[in-house]
């Protein structure tokens, strides 16, 4: 059995690589993580030009109609080149979340926007430090109005709609939180930008006083709706960070051959030779979970959750391990501001909170492994 990529799939990876390594050099990165910039306006452009933004939308909303799996082989590109984009927050996001509960009416208005690279969207979960849960969910909807700070929130300052996780009543129950829609360019909308490790993928506050707001999903789907949508969002972040941890070792290994110290090249001593051994490992047992979580994800299967969560937490080990190891084989050097290792590096453990950080997901996949055995 063949359990890699099929052979369209493989030139889509050639495609997206060989345009990344034009588009996005690692000076590209560097002058939106310098500038003012946001994001890479040129290379957002030409994403959609690519019909890269829309290669998992339904070819009726001017997608390309392909599937999952294509949209994992595009995730871990981005990542390998730690593309400046707004791209996991709108395409894993917010487009999976209209595509997974939005109205007709909701998936004609956004979907071709998204395609056609002209609308950002992002999912406003976190009220402040903590993990997702239902009773960290303070904003409250009533009357279809939205009332609530919503922080960090990615790309929040560059987004044009967002799908807010809120209250809709007191009870307090898990079916009180839903998803739902929101026009940035409303009334009731302040934004304000924060610092984060990793300015080349911003975060931001939003505060929401008397916001209109469009529910997405039937009511009493409740929290439900949205772990399904982290699910499905997590497997696709972590084919950026095995993208991201097969370029931080690469790098690593390259920097090992060509250093020469005491007459011989550094990886040929023993602690280097270690170091990149684990940054291998890591890196493969990081893609095997990943490789699951894609076939669980494109077939829908009843895996999915525990798919999920194993991806989750082995992606994200392994693209900090990667990125931290690479300095070190690098020395002194990888510690300047010259050297793209702080790159990855900041990537890294931006990654790692995006969805909730890895001990939210190590319980949730202890939980869904005791509930599997349990029944």
């Amino acid at each position: 059995m063949n359990f890699d990529f099929s052979d369209e799939q493989q030139q889509l990876r050639d495609q997206a690589r060989r345009f990344l390594a034009e588009r996005c050099p690692p000076r590209a990165v560097r002058e939106v993580l310098e500038g003012r910039a946001p994001y890479d306006r040129e290379l957002w452009k030409g994403f959609a030009e690519m019909g890269f933004l829309g290669v998992a939308i339904p070819e009726t909303y001017g997608g390309a109609g392909a599937g999952q799996l294509e949209l994992c082989v595009l995730a871990e590109e981005v990542g390998r080149v730690l593309a400046p984009l707004p791209f996991s927050s709108t395409v894993y996001l917010a487009a999976e979340a209209l595509k997974l509960a939005g109205s007709a009416a909701q998936q004609q208005k956004w979907l071709p926007l998204i395609a056609a690279g002209e609308a950002i969207g992002t999912l406003a979960l976190f009220e402040g430090r903590g993990q997702p849960s239902p009773q960290a969910i303070r904003a409250m909807v009533q009357d279809g109005v939205l009332s609530g700070v919503k922080s960090p929130v990615p790309d929040g300052a560059i987004a044009d709609f967002a799908i807010v996780v809120a209250r809709s009543g007191h009870s307090g129950r898990e079916q009180d939180i839903g998803l739902f829609l929101v026009d940035l360019s409303g009334d009731g909308i302040a934004i304000k930008a924060l610092q984060s490790i990793d300015p080349s993928r911003g975060q931001a506050e939003l505060r929401f006083e008397g916001a209109k707001v469009e529910p997405l999903g039937a009511p009493g789907e409740g929290w439900s709706l949205v772990t399904q949508l982290l699910d499905r969002a997590a497997v696709l972040i972590a084919f950026e960070q095995i993208g991201g941890a097969d370029r931080a070792l690469e790098m690593g290994r390259d920097y090992a051959l060509d250093r020469i110290a005491f007459g011989r090249p550094i990886g040929s001593f023993q602690a280097i030779k270690h170091m990149l051994a684990d940054m291998y490992v890591a890196a493969t047992l990081a893609r095997s979970n990943a490789y699951y979580g894609a076939w669980a994800l494109s077939t829908d299967a009843a895996e999915l959750p525990e798919a999920a969560a194993a991806a989750r937490i082995s992606a994200t080990e392994a693209f900090q391990h990667c990125a931290k190891n690479n300095i070190q084989v690098h020395g002194g050097m990888g510690f300047t501001w010259e050297f793209d290792c702080h790159l990855y590096f900041r990537r890294a453990n931006a990654l790692a909170l995006l969805l909730g950080g890895p001990s939210y997901w190590e319980d949730r996949l202890i939980e869904r492994m005791r509930r599997k055995n349990a029944a």
